[in-house]
């Protein structure tokens, strides 16, 4: 149904509310829904690796639904529907122009460009009763250009500023959704049915710098920053874009992410500590870290299961440095004792 003005309004306030990007999809298309004649919208938004850049809808709608399915932050993109398989999205995202689907008039597509923030760029895929008038376009168009501005102010509060990775803002946050088991996948398409679950557990590791100090304390705090921005290369190229990388302050840096066991994050823990050993960084010289990394429990709160994967960071430290350790491999072997919990409500 059409929505007068303070209608809009109201949903523009409601959007400027929203502290999360999917969350801001799911608002947009709550208030698409609201204020236009539409049966039916969905957000897809392009994610993967520049080699193979896969849609992934991460906000659906219909008519007379409270809400729109927002989905999981850890899907599995070789599920995912390749770029080629929706040329007509394809060519609305890459001419930057509202397109409307031949084969279907009252099927509306609208770029969704990435801006200054760092949301992924996509299509927004409208259903209405009936073609869209001039002005409804407009209102359409000037929605998506507030979302837009209202993702990069996220992305702004999120990021640290020296290192562009998250910070510890959001954490606790995402760390829950990786507590949950993964969320079945909206499929492509409006009208599309869904996917089975994503597999594989959560991972959190923490990645601390060895002798950090002694590069503050010999070539001076400018110096020690260029340490920590350059060390978000490797991190960035050693992990997905769908893993969660963080600079937690100081020298230490956290991961979250899914995979299929505790052998694959070896392999990925592993392959980083490689990657810094081998990075030249041109004023501090050979700079390594230590890493301890633990599975993520359904329990778990988040400085729990941060403590777990410390405790095998500050193993690493004492033994050698420049070395992986596994919480609950510790543990099982003896060289680490389970900590107990000290209580049933943590803070972190």
């Amino acid at each position: 149904m059409a929505a007068g003005l303070a209608d809009v309004a109201d949903w523009l306030a409601e959007l400027s509310r929203q502290r999360d990007h999917d969350a801001l999809d799911s608002g947009l298309v709550n208030a698409l829904l609201a204020c236009l004649p539409l049966t039916e919208v969905a957000v897809h938004r392009v994610v993967g690796e520049p080699a193979a850049l896969r849609w992934l809808t991460t906000a659906r709608g219909r008519q007379g639904e409270l809400a729109s399915t927002a989905a999981t932050a850890w899907p599995d993109l070789d599920l995912l529907p390749r770029l080629d398989t929706e040329p007509q999205w394809r060519s609305c995202l890459a001419e930057r122009c509202v397109a409307v689907r031949p084969d279907a008039p009252s099927v509306a597509l609208f770029p969704l460009a990435c801006g200054d923030g760092l949301a992924p760029a996509g299509v927004l895929e409208m259903v209405a009763t009936a073609p869209l008038s001039t002005e409804q376009t407009r209102l359409v168009s000037g929605m998506l250009r507030l979302c837009g501005h209202l993702h990069g102010l996220l992305d702004y509060s999120e990021r640290d500023s020296l290192t562009g990775l998250l910070n510890r803002k959001s954490f606790d946050m995402n760390f829950l959704r990786l507590a949950m088991p993964p969320a079945a996948e909206p499929d492509r398409g409006v009208g599309g049915q869904r996917r089975p679950a994503a597999v594989g557990s959560g991972w959190l590791a923490v990645i601390d710098i060895d002798h950090f100090k002694r590069v503050n304390d010999s070539h001076g705090h400018l110096i020690g920053d260029e340490v920590l921005l350059l060390l978000a290369r490797p991190m960035q190229s050693t992990f997905r874009i769908r893993d969660n990388l963080y600079r937690f302050g100081g020298e230490e840096f956290v991961v979250l992410m899914r995979c299929a066991d505790a052998a694959d994050a070896a392999i990925a823990m592993e392959r980083l500590r490689l990657a810094v050993q081998a990075y030249a960084f041109p004023q501090a010289g050979r700079i390594t870290v230590s890493i301890g990394f633990t599975g993520v429990r359904a329990d778990d709160a988040p400085s729990t299961a941060f403590e777990r994967a410390d405790r095998a960071v500050y193993f690493s430290k004492q033994n050698g440095r420049n070395q992986v350790g596994h919480h609950e491999s510790l543990v099982g072997s003896g060289a680490l004792a389970e900590a107990e919990r000290s209580s049933e409500v943590e803070l972190f």
